[in-house]
């Protein structure tokens, strides 16, 4: 069953409590939360204060993405917020293995993101340490952007790649995912949907899940 990642980077700060309360009960899985320094990418989000903010008020994983430069430095700050997975760029980091080791040993679950220009065979030596592939569907730093369908061919690839290597990493795509193409992403490979404005701007977030879990469910009968 795919799961859903809300991107809590959609949501309405001044009532991000709520939000996030909405989520939790429309049937939401994880949360998704993106760290962005202005220096990685060209925005800038927030920090471990926000995860440990967040972790108080849901019950929910936290998904916490890293779209920084030399994320080494933050994971224990991110372990002591509360994030269940953290997961850093392949670009963004001076030897991967040694990145995913740090985090499985803070105690927490070790995702890789590539952007749309990286090749998944930079994976290859570190599949039995990752827990999560994000395949970003726009180029990583704004909300609000349209998915590139080109990007859904490397999710085949990603997951052509685990398999044959005897990995359970799931598979999650972050970039313009709508309810028009959400369910190309996951005939794809993707288990993981991150969905920013597609549920934080309905008005029945909960729907959206529903009918996507079902026409998932279809296909692989």
């Amino acid at each position: 069953m795919i799961r859903f990642s809300p991107s809590i980077l959609a949501c309405d700060y001044m009532n991000m409590g709520k939000d996030i309360d909405r989520m939790e009960q429309a049937g939401a899985d994880w949360l998704h939360l993106d760290i962005m320094d202005g220096l990685f990418v060209p925005n800038i989000s927030f920090g471990p204060a926000v995860v440990s903010a967040v972790d108080m008020q849901s019950n929910l994983p936290l998904d916490v993405h890293l779209m920084i430069v030399d994320p080494d430095r933050y994971i224990d700050a991110f372990a002591k917020a509360g994030a269940d997975y953290l997961t850093v760029h392949a670009e963004a980091v001076k030897d991967l293995s040694q990145t995913l080791d740090s985090i499985h040993a803070a105690g927490m679950k070790a995702g890789v993101s590539l952007k749309p220009a990286t090749e998944p065979s930079v994976l290859e030596g570190c599949l039995s340490k990752i827990d999560l592939v994000l395949v970003m569907t726009v180029e990583p730093g704004f909300g609000g952007q349209k998915l590139m369908p080109e990007m859904l061919n490397k999710v085949s690839v990603v997951e052509r790649m685990l398999r044959g290597a005897g990995s359970g990493a799931l598979i999650e795509v972050d970039g313009g995912v709508t309810m028009d193409n959400a369910m190309q992403a996951v005939q794809a490979g993707a288990e993981v949907l991150v969905m920013g404005t597609a549920l934080f701007n309905s008005a029945n977030p909960g729907n959206i899940m529903s009918m996507l879990r079902a026409a998932s469910e279809g296909a692989e009968k």
